[in-house]
């Protein structure tokens, strides 16, 4: 490395380990009088080296866990074990700024899985180079020693974190065979730091892919989580494509790669995918990435090829791949072991991605209007962005002429928002209203009712008392008869 790269990342790495110095010196003191060794690790130290260093710490130590509880206990304001079976201690220490620092110290370590078995076997190391081979990348295989800045980097991971490349400290099919995550991590690194991965870390990535299937799907999910919710998805989900990891935890996504007919009667789905990512990704607010429509426009288009057919006039047509889409999603989140709400509202967003393009050339009526937004319910805003991003047309008059027709749509919504609170849409008449007009009891013809007369305030608006009662009547001559 050049001196004045070296140089830079000295001074940023200095810069941040000065602001966490009180707080992560006093704690290194206890250890060292205790006889122990302590040290800033993995992406504490990386971090700090690209001066984004925030305030969640990571320490490693020779001392056992049950040594670092004694330690820390008088000294944190709060302290937690849910990690102790994995050698993690976690504490809470306000600095003496008055920042909260979230802190975990792991006792030295390696960890390996067998072919059975989806949870690591957690042994114990006897030194900081021992902890640190384990290390998946070398960018997370330095520490710092404390008290003091004593740096210790037996991989060259300084020198990869300068060159931008993810290496792992021994071979990747070692690495990769003790933590099959760790592949997941390559990509996910990939997708947050803008880093390429070493040739021969995708080489054994693409080798060793079935190993994934022992990891859990909740662990899977987590690394998935981090990379589309990163400042470069596309690199991370193109690099696991690239693998054939895809194909075994989100098998939907390489099988966007359709084939192009010689005439290109279609455009690239996977591609259109990748792009639609990126655009809702831009309709986010600065610094607050939003899971839910990020895999909405992830998985938004993954009905496409089960439903694609070619027709006899020669275009290729994905009729209702919406509502396949839908099940499909509901379907691979649940596999993944996503909370539910997060399935439901990711699978509602995928089944109404299209409800926009079925009303015309924006000719609304207010009826529709209503409806939409009945529809979307709470997920409105995330219907708008997930709409807009969906176009990705390069022919910039059907481009601008569909910018304009969802302005006009937004306006329509705003403007029946102001007159009619479309976000708490009910019936003109309660079902207690219902039963007392028509000198019914609960029961099913209430909620017949009910539904009803929802359907004539979605397609007439708001009504007055004596007409909606009208309306009711009407209705209910006709059960009647």
């Amino acid at each position: 490395m050049s001196p004045d790269r070296l140089s830079q990342v000295q001074r940023r790495a200095v810069a941040e380990l000065l602001r966490v110095a009180p707080v992560a010196d006093d704690l290194a003191r206890r250890f060292q009088a205790a006889g122990h060794r302590l040290a800033l690790v993995g992406g504490s130290v990386r971090d700090a080296l690209l001066g984004r260093l925030g305030n969640d710490l990571d320490f490693t130590t020779d001392a056992r866990p049950e040594q670092v509880l004694a330690l820390v206990r008088p000294w944190a304001d709060a302290v937690w074990e849910v990690g102790i079976a994995f050698g993690t201690i976690g504490c809470r220490k306000t600095g003496p700024t008055g920042f909260d620092y979230q802190i975990e110290i792991t006792t030295y370590r390696s960890e390996a899985y067998d072919r059975t078995s989806r949870k690591p076997e957690v042994t114990y190391g006897e030194s900081i180079e021992d902890d640190l081979v384990r290390r998946d990348f070398t960018v997370n295989a330095m520490a710092v020693d404390l008290p003091g800045t004593s740096f210790v980097d037996p991989y060259g991971g300084l020198e990869d974190l300068a060159d931008r490349v993810l290496r792992t400290p021994g071979t990747p099919e070692a690495s990769f065979g003790d933590d099959p995550l760790r592949m997941m991590r390559a990509a996910r690194f990939a997708a947050q730091l803008d880093f390429d991965v070493a040739p021969e870390v995708v080489a054994a990535m693409t080798a060793m892919a079935d190993r994934i299937d022992i990891v859990s799907a909740e662990r899977v999910r987590d690394e998935l989580n981090k990379l589309v919710c990163s400042a470069y998805p596309r690199k991370g989900l193109l690099l696991l494509v690239e693998t054939g990891l895809a194909a075994r935890v989100l098998p939907e996504l390489p099988t966007l790669r359709l084939e192009l007919d010689e005439h290109h009667r279609h455009k690239d789905v996977y591609e259109h995918t990748l792009t639609v990512l990126e655009q809702a990704m831009d309709l986010e607010a600065p610094g607050e990435p939003d899971l839910v429509l990020r895999l909405a426009a992830l998985l938004h288009d993954i009905g496409k090829p089960r439903t694609r057919r070619f027709e006899d006039d020669g275009r290729v047509s994905f009729h209702h791949h919406e509502v396949v889409g839908a099940h499909m999603t509901k379907k691979r989140m649940k596999a993944l072991k996503y909370p539910k709400d997060v399935t439901d509202d990711v699978t509602r967003l995928v089944e109404l991605h299209l409800r926009f393009h079925g009303y015309g050339t924006g000719e609304w009526t207010d009826s529709a209007v209503r409806r939409y937004v009945r529809d979307a319910g709470p997920l409105l805003d995330r219907l708008h962005k997930l709409t807009r991003s969906d176009c990705t047309t390069r022919n910039r008059r059907k481009a601008g002429a569909l910018a304009r027709a969802y302005d006009s749509l937004e306006e329509r919504i705003a403007k029946l928002q102001e007159q009619e609170e479309l976000d708490s849409i009910r019936p003109d008449l309660d079902g207690n209203q219902i039963m007392e007009i028509l000198g019914v009891p609960p029961g099913p013809l209430v909620g017949k009712a009910y539904k009803h007369m929802l359907e004539m305030r979605l397609e007439n608006g708001p009504m007055d008392r004596d007409t909606a009662i009208g309306e009711l009547k009407k209705w209910w001559s006709a059960q009647e008869g």
